[in-house]
C-alpha cells in the first residue's frame, strides 16, 4: 500500500476540492491521508488534524519556522518520519521547498532541488526543469537540472539517451542572456545529449526530452503553455456549441476531441516532482481541480512505485561532480 500525505489547506479552491480529488485517487494500492483542519469532512479518508495554514503569499522561510503545525509542514514531516511514502501539496511552493530542504534534506551532490513537470506536446511529454523552484540560478545549476532531468527521463520514462535542450530566445548558440550563454557552454561540454537551444515556440512540438531553464523562466513558460491550451480548448468548445451545425459537427468529432483534450489538458498530469530531495514531493497547482489533485496523487504513487528518489540518488552523486 502506498501512503500519500495530502495537504488539504493550501489550495486556492479550498479543502473540499482537494478532498474530492483524494477520494478519486483512493484505490486498493493508494491510500491518501488528509492533513488539515479537524472540522473537515473527509468521509472514508483518514484525517490528520492540524491547526495552522500556510498562505500562498507568506514568506517560505517564515511560514516553515512559525507554522510547524500547518497542514503543509505536517504532511512533509510525515514523509520524513516514515509515516507516508510521498506528499502532495497544492499550497505555497516556496514553503513546500523550504520544508523539504529542512525535513527531508537534499540528495548528496544536489546543489538545488528543481521542479520537473511534464509538458503536453505533439511527440510525447518532454520534461521542463526547473519549473519554479529557483527563480535565480547560476549556469552550473542549469547543468545539474539538466542532469537530473536526463536521469529522470532515462530511469523513469525509459528513454535510452534523452535529448536535452536549453530554453532561450533563439536557436543560435550566441543567443540569450549571460545565464543561458554560460549554461550553453557547460552543457555543450557535458556528457549529456545536448542538442542546443530551443525557443518558446518549440515547447509544444516535442523539441527535446528535457527542456532546461531557470525557475523564473520555466514557471512563466509553463503557465503560458497551460493558459494557451485551456483557452484554445475552451474556445473550441464554445464555437462548437454556438450553432446547430457546429453542435452536429461536434458529435462527429467528439472522440477525437476527447483524445486531444486528454493529451493536452494540464489536469491530465496533475502535478510535478520536486527532484533532488531524499523524500518524494509532488507539487500541484494552487487552482487544481479535483481531477488534477487525483492525478497528482497518482503521480506521487507512481514515483514511489518506480523509486524516483532512490534511482536519482544512485545516479546523481557521480554525475554531479561535473558541476
Amino acid at each position: 500500500m502506498i501512503r500519500v500525505a495530502v495537504d488539504a489547506m493550501g489550495s486556492d479552491r479550498g479543502a473540499g476540492v482537494v478532498i474530492e480529488g483524494a477520494r478519486q485517487a483512493a484505490s486498493d494500492g493508494v491510500v491518501p491521508a488528509i492533513f488539515g483542519s479537524s472540522e473537515l469532512d473527509t468521509g472514508e479518508l483518514a484525517l490528520v488534524p492540524t491547526t495552522q495554514v500556510v498562505g500562498m503569499h507568506e514568506k517560505p522561510a517564515d511560514a516553515f519556522r512559525t507554522k510547524a503545525d500547518s497542514s503543509l509542514v505536517r504532511a512533509v514531516k510525515a514523509v520524513a518520519d516514515g509515516e507516508a511514502d510521498a506528499v502532495v501539496s497544492a499550497g505555497n511552493t516556496g514553503a513546500t521547498l523550504a520544508a523539504g530542504l529542512v525535513l527531508l534534506r537534499r540528495v548528496p551532490g544536489v546543489r538545488r532541488p528543481a521542479i520537473a513537470v511534464p509538458i503536453p506536446s505533439r511527440q510525447g511529454p518532454p520534461i521542463l526543469i526547473d519549473a519554479g523552484a529557483n527563480a535565480d540560478c547560476r549556469p552550473e545549476h542549469l547543468l545539474q537540472f539538466a542532469t537530473m532531468g536526463a536521469v529522470f527521463a532515462e530511469e523513469i520514462l525509459g528513454i535510452a539517451r534523452p535529448r536535452v535542450r536549453l530554453l532561450s530566445i533563439g536557436e543560435e548558440p550566441e543567443k540569450g542572456n549571460h545565464l543561458t550563454l554560460e549554461a550553453h557552454a557547460l552543457l555543450s561540454a557535458s556528457d549529456l545529449d545536448f542538442r542546443g537551444n530551443a525557443e518558446g515556440r518549440d515547447i509544444l512540438e516535442g523539441a527535446a526530452d528535457v527542456l532546461v531553464t531557470d525557475g523564473f523562466t520555466g514557471n512563466v513558460a509553463l503557465k503560458s503553455v497551460e493558459g494557451t491550451i485551456r483557452t484554445l480548448l475552451d474556445s473550441l468548445r464554445e464555437e462548437i456549441t454556438a450553432s446547430t451545425a457546429g453542435t452536429l459537427g461536434g458529435f462527429l468529432i467528439r472522440p477525437a476531441a476527447r483524445r486531444l483534450r486528454a493529451r493536452l489538458d494540464p489536469d491530465t498530469y496533475g502535478g510535478a516532482y520536486l527532484l533532488g530531495l531524499r523524500g518524494l514531493v509532488v507539487i500541484a497547482h494552487g487552482n487544481s481541480s479535483p481531477t488534477a489533485i487525483a492525478n497528482a496523487i497518482r503521480l506521487a504513487a507512481r514515483g514511489v512505485d518506480h523509486d524516483v528518489v532512490g534511482r536519482l540518488a544512485a545516479r546523481l552523486p557521480q554525475e554531479a561532480e561535473i558541476v
